[in-house]
């Protein structure tokens, strides 16, 4: 049982001010620029000359489940534990967005006593960069209807506009709207509609781009629509994407918080895992591998999502060699995967953990078989596991040639992840062979296909009649050759959520397709996931609050 809330812990620890956490990170202070007492950006362009190139630690999970898996848990306690066995390490986390902190979910900064803090202000509007995506995607939005409005000199097709607006909050009203009535001055009445800020395009441009002036490259190719020809249409074509990259010129700079140890770690961009690529900043990556030996970072839900992306999108893009896999296995989630209620989490059931570690062993596969990366399991202890629950998964992961560690950082911090630290640097200190799911010159059928049986685990891809038509335009286009982002269920394999462990024989259905030119990948979508989340029927933000004296309270 909890002794006291991750809040709480999180405000009753002492912060070091950021610049004796810059210091310690070997950022000098001509790199800093404050954001009060406890957060700062880095520019990066005021680094010394890297003296190091830091290992690379992902961090992943099983497929998640109701049941709580602590990704990021983990993540900041094994930082935490690696600087406790004498390492030099950061971690590299990905920014919380409001709509999870305000719906399901609740924060995302860890828990307990593996924290990145201040906890509050990372969960709430942080440095603004959220707030920028969100402003630079609509600057987008409003060229584009006012060139409609102004005389649409390029000849754009209204009826296929592929550029919506973002605001950073779960709102199923704005999924499909109507937009420009009210008459001639309004504007011109179209379909319209609003993601979520973590969802567009913006959000994976800034996450993949090495520098501001990638960032103001990548963001004119950015495809805004198309014109009644069938020609693309950029934001370079309404000359948008300068006024863009003003608006972001901050926001590309990663944040500087520390861990409740005091381990450095940067803070930058947030990309949703099922609906886009699931990882934080390139820059913020590459920074820390200048200041580290160590880099601990994660990608969101399973590694059938996150993992993947991680690897095929974002280390082919930018030329990251991962070192070693983290994946979070907890026996709560394989007691759900095993046919277990969600009721009966509490009470012992080896039965249910037996039946559900395979989609553990599937996870384990892909990584260590589809990507050739060396892994450890690391069993993310709660206080309602038994002794014989976690000895079952340490024999039956040891049967598989599988090693699991123990780690208890929610409760003991970084000493409670030191053996998961030091069989981390084991795996970093051996050779891997690392490698892509499927090779660049792949038509994207194929390379679909690829990932639907060596990741997923499923038979085969099927395309609907919508995504047929939108294939053939991408490769008019000279655009079929990128790297995919399957926008995908989390809780199963599969494209139907319903079907957890590690299902078989399934078939992908890809519904629509999307060339998302400026972050150079394709989405596929798939089943019913959505690109604007909505509230639950009792969401999170009716137990948040603040006092008289700026205390704030909530499920965090």
């Amino acid at each position: 049982m909890k002794q006291a809330s991750d809040l709480r812990i999180a405000q009753e620890a002492e912060l070091w001010p950021v610049q004796s956490v810059a210091e310690a990170a070997g950022i000098p202070e001509r790199a800093l620029e404050c954001y009060g007492r406890y957060k700062a950006k880095v520019n990066v362009k005021a680094l010394p000359e890297a003296e190091r190139v830091g290992k690379v630690i992902l961090v992943t999970a099983i497929t998640p489940t109701a049941a709580g898996e602590g990704k990021t848990t983990v993540s900041v306690g094994l930082a935490d534990g690696l600087a406790a066995i004498g390492k030099r390490a950061m971690v590299a986390l990905r920014e919380p967005s409001l709509g999870p902190v305000f719906g399901v979910k609740g924060g995302a900064a860890g828990g307990g006593y593996s924290q990145v803090i201040p906890m509050e202000d990372i969960n709430l509007h942080f440095t603004g960069d959220m707030h920028a995506i969100g402003a630079a995607n609509n600057l987008l939005a409003a060229m584009l209807d006012n060139h409609i409005q102004q005389g649409n000199a390029l000849d754009l097709d209204v009826k296929r506009i592929a550029w919506k607006r973002a605001v950073d909050m779960n709102d199923r009203q704005l999924r499909h709207i109507v937009s420009g009535l009210g008459g001639m001055p309004n504007g011109m009445p179209r379909e319209d509609g609003f993601d979520i800020t973590v969802a567009s395009e913006v959000m994976a441009v800034l996450c993949l781009a090495e520098n501001l002036t990638d960032l103001k490259r990548r963001l004119g190719t950015v495809i805004v629509g198309y014109t009644r020809a069938g020609k693309p249409v950029t934001a370079a074509d309404l000359k948008a994407h300068g006024a863009m990259a003003a608006l972001l010129r901050d926001a590309v700079k990663p944040n500087l918080v520390q861990t409740l140890a005091h381990t450095p770690a940067l803070i930058h961009g947030g990309p949703f895992a099922n609906i886009a690529h699931g990882c934080n900043s390139v820059i913020a990556t590459k920074t820390a591998m200048r200041l580290a030996d160590y880099v601990v970072t994660e990608a969101g839900f399973g590694a059938d999502l996150g993992a993947e992306k991680f690897l095929d999108i974002k280390c082919r893009q930018a030329g990251i060699q991962p070192s070693a896999v983290v994946i979070v296995a907890t026996a709560r989630a394989l007691k759900l995967h095993g046919g277990a209620g969600k009721t009966e989490l509490g009470a012992e059931n080896l039965g249910a953990i037996r039946k559900g570690i395979c989609n553990l062993f599937r996870h384990v596969r892909v990584i260590s078989e589809t990507f050739r990366l060396p892994c450890v399991v690391a069993m993310n202890r709660f206080a309602t596991d038994s002794e014989a629950e976690l000895a079952l998964i340490e024999t039956l992961c040891a049967n598989h040639g599988i090693k699991a560690v123990r780690c208890n950082a929610w409760a003991e911090g970084g000493s409670g992840a030191a053996e998961l630290a030091a069989e981390v640097v084991r795996l970093c200190d051996g050779e891997n062979e690392f490698r892509f799911a499927y090779d660049d010159d792949m038509p994207l059928r194929e390379k679909l296909r690829s990932l639907v049986r060596c990741v997923y685990g499923g038979a085969d891809v099927r395309f609907s009649a919508e995504a047929e038509k939108k294939e053939a335009l991408l490769r008019e286009a000279g655009l079929a050759n990128l790297p995919v982002c399957v926008a995908k269920t989390q809780y199963s394999f599969s494209d139907d959520p319903a079907l957890l462990g590690a299902p078989e024989g399934f078939t992908v259905t890809v519904r629509d397709l999307k060339a998302c030119a400026g972050a150079g990948f394709i989405v596929a979508y798939t089943g019913a996931v959505m690109t604007m989340p909505g509230l639950p029927k009792s969401p999170a933000a009716e137990r948040i609050d603040v006092d008289s004296e700026g205390n704030i309270t909530g499920p965090f």
